[in-house]
């Protein structure tokens, strides 16, 4: 699903892309949100959600970061893993827990509470629960609020990753950070 040419933008549609750039301060519209402008409603609503998970969380951002990669790694999107593995980078998330999770492995020199997030992810996506253990060393670690919005932010890239799956998002094929051994 290409960009919509400005001409054939419905006001509902217009109205969607003001409200995107005036929450996120930007006037980059790349990425899931070019297909989502389809329904202009749920792009509202979409957006200002994701806002919420990527910048206000309570999870700390290197965390934050960490489950946005298991979920690009889930879904093998290719887009939402070339913005954030810089961004995890960034956030302080070490290489090689970047790589390995690029690679589908689990990292081996995780902290405390990346592993606690890993486990807890990679739990989730498998089995669709997490067993009592699991999410008692969650709760323990991210506290209550922190595992519903690890929950959220896996739920929010799900959504993304499949909206840009089903449009054929288009990658930056240079910044493919090992990309390459998603399998198709």
């Amino acid at each position: 699903m290409p960009p919509l040419p400005n001409s054939s933008l419905t006001d509902a549609q217009r109205k969607a892309i003001a409200d995107f750039k005036q929450t996120r301060h930007t006037d980059v519209f790349e990425g899931p949100f070019v297909p989502l402008v389809r329904s202009p409603e749920l792009l509202r609503h979409v957006q200002r959600v994701g806002e919420y998970l990527r910048y206000r969380s309570a999870l700390p951002r290197k965390l934050s970061e960490m489950a946005i990669l298991l979920a690009a790694r889930h879904w093998c999107q290719q887009f939402e893993w070339r913005i954030h593995a810089a961004d995890a980078a960034t956030a302080g998330l070490a290489a090689d827990v970047i790589d390995s999770i690029a690679q589908g492995r689990r990292p081996l020199d995780m902290e405390d509470d990346e592993q606690v997030l890993y486990d807890f992810c990679s739990e989730l996506f498998r089995n669709q629960s997490v067993s009592d253990i699991t999410y008692e060393r969650a709760v323990d670690v991210l506290h209550e609020n922190g595992v519903i919005d690890a929950v959220g932010i896996l739920g929010y890239y799900s959504l993304l990753a499949m909206v840009m799956n089903t449009a054929r998002t288009a990658t930056n094929d240079e910044v493919s950070h090992g990309l390459e051994r998603f399998p198709n």
